[in-house]
């Protein structure tokens, strides 16, 4: 009886993509099994032992067909899942029953399969994340020169864009493009066929003391599972867990760039300069009827809020991996390794989704800065004042004066800004009065904002993202509910 495809897990359904909880459902995962075996067995044969085409044809034929249903009563029989499974491969391949898992240690199959499982969820993320770049790559070059408040300390300062804002975002995110680039390329290799402790005894001893077959061994199974792949050069029983660590760290990173993103965006929601897609008959509250909560924002940044604990999980497990290995590293894995790609997968669709519809209220935006903007603006009012033959002392004090006014009144009365009444109307600043407005523009105010996002797009950002550009332009493998 084969199992579901799908992983069984909350997240998986309405939000998780079929392809994502594809690679860690149970029926993957055993016929992930069932391939190293497979492998072995080819690489075995063609090195001298006895095993013939007629064994490995049956062992071949019969990958994906699975009967859970005797794997897990064998399991409750013997405690121990993967002779569970060995027996139940035997049944169905009665020929070559004798050479199945033939010198290997459980670990053969589980951390090659797990290596294997992450190697080919990264390049789903790889894709969805350099998806989500391409969105906000988007969004950075319409609002390359929308000139809005920065904000430090969230007090409004010094003007910038929301285009150079977006580039913010997209620089985390390229980061992160480049660990998992780095993860594939170099820093993920298999566990390879390395015996119960590592040592390879039991393959030396199937060789007769050959290490050049033992070698070639390790070559070839990690060949015959992924063009490419190589083998860690030593292990104990297990890979060493810094690798799940540095996995999950990099998960980690891509939950800290969408949490910061979509919490930026939560603020600036509260401000209406910018929201998340809202549908027509979207309900925001049961209570409030006005209400157009960025429920899509929290629940990307509650899911990264769980996915950067995860690290310290595997921290702990690494740390704690007894001498050559200790069986309490099991339990968390099976939990954290598949979780963390699922919330992950469920995060870049969510900021997909959010990116590619964020609204921008650009009267609003031009209106905050209006607002602040005659403060900012007094020393530029300054300066050109002093130009036209006024004291600059005088001058300074003048603004400082009508500054700290206007700003009491904006705050006790919750007036407009007036800051620029009481220039016009202030003899000191006769001699710039007809000036005012045109150091009023804002772009004068975003200093090479629009050029720093024009260069970001085009030496970094671009040529990143054009490995992918065929992928990019097809749609996404499935279409979940946001």
């Amino acid at each position: 009886m084969a199992a579901p495809l799908r992983y069984d897990h909350p997240l998986v359904g309405r939000y998780a993509t079929k392809e994502m909880s594809a690679i860690w459902s149970p029926q993957n995962k055993i016929a992930t099994w069932r391939r190293l075996w497979v492998a072995l067995a080819e690489a075995q044969a063609e090195l001298g032992l006895p095993i013939s085409e007629e064994q490995l044809e049956e062992l071949r034929a019969n990958i994906t067909n699975i009967d859970f249903e005797l794997a897990a009563r064998k399991e409750r029989e013997l405690r121990h899942d993967v002779m569970a499974h060995i027996h139940t491969y035997g049944v169905i391949c009665p020929r070559a029953r004798g050479v199945i898992h033939l010198g290997a240690t459980s670990c053969f199959v589980q951390d090659n399969a797990d290596i294997l499982a992450m190697r080919a969820a990264l390049r789903v993320l790889r894709r969805k994340l350099a998806r989500a770049m391409s969105l906000l790559a988007d969004k950075a070059r319409m609002w390359r020169d929308v000139a809005c408040l920065g904000f430090t300390h969230y007090q409004p300062a010094q003007l910038t864009t929301m285009g150079k804002r977006c580039s913010l975002w997209l620089q985390d995110m390229m980061l992160d493009l480049q660990q998992i680039e780095t993860l594939l390329d170099s820093r993920l290799p298999m566990r390879g066929v390395k015996g119960t402790t590592g040592t390879e005894a039991s393959f030396l001893e199937l060789f007769d003391g050959d290490h050049a077959k033992c070698r070639r061994l390790n070559e070839l199974v990690c060949a015959k599972m992924e063009p490419g792949a190589r083998a860690i050069p030593v292990s104990g029983q297990t890979y060493t867990r810094k690798i799940d660590f540095e996995v999950l760290s990099v998960i980690s990173g891509i939950g800290q760039s969408v949490y910061k993103m979509c919490a930026d965006i939560r603020l600036l929601a509260h401000d209406k300069e910018l929201d998340e897609p809202f549908e027509a008959e979207q309900v925001g509250s049961s209570a409030m009827p006005y209400k157009r909560n960025p429920m899509r924002c929290e629940r990307a940044c509650s899911l990264s809020r769980y996915l950067m604990t995860l690290p310290t999980a595997a921290a702990e497990t690494a740390a704690q991996q007894w001498l050559e290995r200790t069986l309490d590293d099991s339990a968390i894995r099976r939990i954290t390794l598949p979780e963390a790609f699922l919330a992950c997968d469920v995060i870049l669709g969510l900021a997909s989704n959010i990116v590619g519809g964020l609204v921008l209220s650009p009267r609003v935006v031009a209106s905050r800065v209006a607002a602040e903007l005659p403060f900012m603006a007094s020393e530029a009012i300054l300066m050109a004042a002093v130009r036209a033959g006024g004291d600059r002392q005088d001058l300074h004090e003048a603004l400082r004066v009508h500054s700290q006014a206007a700003g009491r009144r904006v705050r006790e009365e919750g007036v407009a800004n007036d800051l620029l009444d009481r220039i016009r109307s202030d003899d000191q600043f006769a001699g710039v009065r007809d000036q005012l407005d045109a150091l009023l523009e804002p772009a004068r105010f975003v200093g090479r904002a629009p050029q720093q996002v024009d260069d970001f797009l085009a030496e970094c950002v671009m040529p990143m993202l054009e490995p992918y550009a065929e992928e990019l332009a097809q749609p996404d493998i499935d279409t979940v509910t946001i």
